[in-house]
This record gives structure tokens, sequence and C-alpha cells, in this order.
């Protein structure tokens, strides 16, 4: 009997819910310790707030299908998280608003524009990894590695709460 299997269905809702809230929050920690977040990480906080408002509507109604809703929305979110973690590693172009682009095209006027229009944090930068702190290169994850893995868990506990029949 695995772990899931011992938690109530009201059980994993709430702990989907709690734990959406507090990868946002520790979003919000590290946005006040200094890391400033790109465009890319404020979309990955939108799930897990939409997440939070599913678990209370969740518990509330017992509707089913929002356990189905909150399960896709962490499929969003780590679909999110493991666009960015691509982005942050060079393994894909990331949007042009976000990441840097070519320039060898460019006029001089046009690349200013470029210049003045750049974002101030890049998606294609890594402002934090794990291994900073832990100097191990088996730890070279990033925020967005987390989310992406986070988000996979807790889809995994939407899923197990929405298969329930209560």
């Amino acid at each position: 009997m695995s772990m899931l299997d011992r938690l109530s269905t009201k059980n994993l809702i709430i702990t989907a819910a709690v734990a959406s809230a507090g990868i946002l929050g520790g979003a919000f920690v590290f946005q006040a310790l200094g890391y400033a977040p790109c465009k890319m990480c404020f979309w990955q906080r939108w799930p897990h707030a939409i997440a939070v408002i599913l678990g209370g509507a969740a518990l509330a109604t017992k509707m089913r299908l929002l356990r189905w809703v909150g399960a896709v929305t962490m499929a969003v979110s780590a679909g999110l998280g493991i666009f960015h973690s691509g982005v942050e590693r060079k393994w894909w172009d990331g949007p042009a608003s976000c990441s840097g682009g070519g320039v060898g095209n460019l006029s001089v006027e046009d690349l200013m524009a470029q210049i003045k229009a750049a974002p101030l944090v890049r998606c294609d930068e890594i402002p934090w990894r794990l291994s900073d702190m832990i100097p191990i290169d088996a730890l070279d994850i990033t925020m967005a590695n987390f989310n992406a893995i986070g988000s996979l868990a807790l889809m995994v506990m939407w899923i197990v709460a929405a298969r329930r029949p209560d």
C-alpha cells in the first residue's frame, strides 16, 4: 500500500493545495531575497494559485471534476517548468520577449529598440541553482526544475484524488 493510498481523498486535496501554496510562497520568498522573477517565472505561479482555489472549491463542493481540473492545472505547471528548464539550459529558444535573440541582421536603430525593450530579467539565464549552495554537480537543479518536479508530483496527487469515488 503506497503512501497516497493511505491518504483520504480530502487529505490528498488538502495536501496538494497546501503544497501549491507552499511553492507559491517559496517563489515570493526567493523574490524577497533578491531573485527577481522573469516572465516565465510569473507564468509558473498562476497554476499554483489556481490549484489553491481549486482545492478549496473541491473540498467545499466535493465535485470530482474539480479534482481533474486540478490535475490538468498541475500538468500545465509542469509543462511550463519543463519548458522554462529547457530555455534556461539553452536546449531550445524561449519567447523572444523573455530571452536573448539574434542581432545579426538588425540595423543600429532596430538593435537599440531591442535593447530598450529587453526585459530586466531574462528567462534564459539561471539566477539560482541548488548546486551553488551544496557544491555537488548532481544537484544542478534550478527553481524551474523544482517547479516541474513538484508540479508532476502534485499532478499525481490530484489524479489519485480524482480517480477515487469519495
